[in-house]
């Protein structure tokens, strides 16, 4: 084997490791969603067994990740997104950002439908971004009404809920931290 094929395969144990850490699954959790047993995620993930398309394939889908990322290939060129919307709550979600850990970017449309309010609380901190229509946010005992432009950001452990205000669907950007990572946005300051 090529000397740089055996530091790619040295690359993937520590590659699952960090993986698993910003999951914050323990090797239980992920055996039982994998189907492989907890030694031998054990032994991978610390050198001892060399990675198959066996086992990194169960591996990837787990973290949602490509299954390039666990193996450290090069980047190929294109950097476009490659958009798969998915559907809760009644919203689609459309995820704008492919890396697993860290802030995360959506957009989504709200449709109209969902104008219910159902209080939660999670980890994390969120920012949002009004592109189109009227958002209907409510956070703790504030509940208010965001136009397009406007933008609001919260700490996700405050009970909170966001939907339409019932006229029409909603189109948001959203960008969440899910460790409770602040967005910073930089913005000219008004002149008065």
């Amino acid at each position: 084997m090529a000397n740089n094929d055996a530091e790619v395969l040295a690359s993937v144990g520590p590659r699952l490791r960090a993986l698993r850490a910003r999951h914050e699954l323990t090797l239980a959790e992920l055996a039982r969603t994998t189907g492989i047993s907890v030694s031998t995620l054990s032994r991978l993930e610390s050198g001892e067994r060399k990675p198959n398309l066996e086992l990194l394939l169960p591996l990837a889908r787990a973290y949602r990740v490509p299954l390039d990322e666990l193996v450290g290939a090069p980047q190929v060129g294109d950097p476009r997104v490659r958009l798969k919307p998915i559907t809760r709550h009644g919203a689609t979600i459309i995820p704008l950002t492919q890396l697993p850990g860290g802030p995360q970017a959506y957009k989504m449309v709200i449709p109209v439908t969902r104008c219910e309010p159902e209080l939660r609380t999670h980890e994390g901190y969120e920012w949002l971004y009004v592109l189109s229509g009227r958002l209907r946010l409510m956070l703790a005992e504030h509940d208010v009404v965001l136009r397009a432009g406007e933008a609001a950001e919260f700490d996700t452990r405050v009970p909170h809920w966001f939907g339409s205000t019932g006229d029409a669907p909603v189109e948001i950007l959203s960008l969440f931290g899910a460790q409770g990572e602040r967005i910073h946005v930089r913005a000219k300051p008004l002149t008065s």
